[in-house]
């Protein structure tokens, strides 16, 4: 193995190494789950880091969240699930439709941008990207979280069945 360079408070806050680690962990989680039917009626409730991630939908048993979390991960990897980009292709046929048959006289009165408000939503852009990266690493390190401590209770309670 190489050795690495230590990160520097900058990389270590980035996206790319927020995903690495996310997906590092969920790895491991994979690779420790050999029966992961075990985690089948296993509740959240007795550990805070996983319950208190549980949404209305959520099953609430440790399974769901082993597969919430694999779920997840492979988004990062391939991309978000086809069926996502169906639905949304299908809804811009729908909008394409409904813009086909409105008149199109409208569009030959919108006047173009002035520079300085083609700088202001160039501003609002960077604000929304640096708003909307600063949320997805807080997910992903909760999400961290939440895979390290799926982890660390399979070890402590069904890991120790066989044992």
């Amino acid at each position: 193995m190489m050795m690495q360079p230590p990160e520097t408070r900058a990389q270590k806050n980035s996206l790319f190494n927020a995903m690495n680690r996310f997906i590092g962990a969920v790895n491991n989680m994979d690779q420790t789950v050999m029966v992961p039917s075990l985690l089948r009626d296993v509740p959240l409730e007795e550990d805070r880091g996983l319950s208190s991630l549980k949404s209305v939908e959520d099953e609430g048993d440790m399974y769901s969240y082993y597969q919430l979390l694999k779920s997840i991960r492979r988004d990062i990897e391939w991309g978000v699930r086809c069926a996502a980009a169906d639905e949304r292709r299908k809804e811009g046929m729908k909008i394409t439709r409904m813009n086909s048959s409105a008149s199109t006289s409208s569009s030959s009165s919108t006047a173009s941008l002035s520079s300085e408000e083609e700088e202001e939503e160039d501003d609002d852009l960077q604000k929304q990207f640096q708003y909307h990266l600063t949320g997805l690493q807080g997910v992903l390190s909760k999400l961290t979280l939440q895979a390290n401590s799926l982890t660390k209770r399979y070890n402590q309670e069904i890991g120790g069945w066989g044992h």
